[in-house]
């Protein structure tokens, strides 16, 4: 077991669980800004680091720090220029191509292009659904993506690490089949439990069938964002994208499977609750 790995969880978790409680939208706006720009810094690094990459930077900090003034713009402004965004992300980079004289290439842009889809396009549905109100707020959808995410990671290492004997996939192959089916469960699991807590507390009659089928979706969706990370890290030959989470690895290490799940837990509390 690696000790580093549980002393870091078992600090952290508290923390965040206690932010995103006690915490509102503008505060949680900030914090997932600076999240999504560390996330951000970590991943240009990584596709800087082969010498013929060169992705545009500054766009892609704007963006990821942009984040920040999700509940600052007044709605309908934000609808409104979310449609003609992705266009004038493209207008841009390659303006920036033509302006350089080609000394930023296509490829750059396609680098610079899925960077900001991959964090941005993925974190900034954190904020969004941190600020949904209703009788299941926000608040409440964000801890049933930290358990579906973190829940099933703890599960999966567990009894991946004492149990697992048939490896899962190449593309991650410390992760056994054993692991990612207990990851599942523990996904499950661990979203009734959270919406137990919440029927009692707060009388939200959450049916526990449905949170069931919900922590199962969410529970594949966010093993698949971890496998998602590794297909990346694996194609840069790294292990961890840094190491500022002892025994974690860097930022994206911690949230992979978090921003995969955010989406898509957005549309379902939006859409079936």
């Amino acid at each position: 077991m690696n000790v580093k790995r549980v002393l870091t969880a078992l600090i952290g978790l508290p923390i965040v669980l206690v932010i995103v409680l006690f915490g509102n939208k503008y505060m949680m706006d900030v914090l997932l800004a600076i999240i999504a720009c560390i996330a951000m810094y970590e991943y240009l690094k990584c596709v800087s680091a082969n010498n013929d990459v060169k992705p545009i930077k500054w766009i892609s900090y704007l963006l990821a720090a942009s984040i920040a003034l999700i509940h600052v713009i007044p709605e309908q402004v934000l609808q409104k220029g979310s449609i003609i965004l992705f266009p004038t992300i493209l207008f841009i980079l390659f303006l920036h191509t033509i302006v350089t004289n080609m000394k930023i290439t296509f490829k750059d842009i396609v680098y610079t292009l899925f960077g900001i889809v991959y964090i941005v396009g993925l974190i900034v549905f954190l904020p969004l659904t941190y600020g949904m109100e209703g009788k299941i707020t926000g608040k409440m959808i964000m801890f049933f993506i930290l358990m579906s995410s973190w829940g099933s990671d703890v599960a999966a290492y567990t009894i991946g690490v004492h149990f697992g004997k048939h490896r899962f996939s190449k593309v991650s192959p410390k992760k056994t089949i054993e692991g990612c089916i207990s990851g599942l469960i523990a996904a499950i699991v661990f979203c009734i439990v959270t919406a137990i807590v919440m029927n009692r507390l707060y009388n939200t009659e959450i049916s526990y069938l449905f949170i069931g089928i919900v922590g199962g979706i969410l529970g594949i969706i966010g093993q698949i964002g971890d496998f998602a990370a590794s297909v990346i890290k694996r194609s840069f030959d790294i292990k961890d994208f840094s190491e500022i989470f002892p025994g974690h690895g860097g930022m994206i290490d911690r949230i992979d499977s978090v921003m995969f799940i955010a989406p898509f837990a957005y549309f379902i509390f939006n859409y079936f609750v």
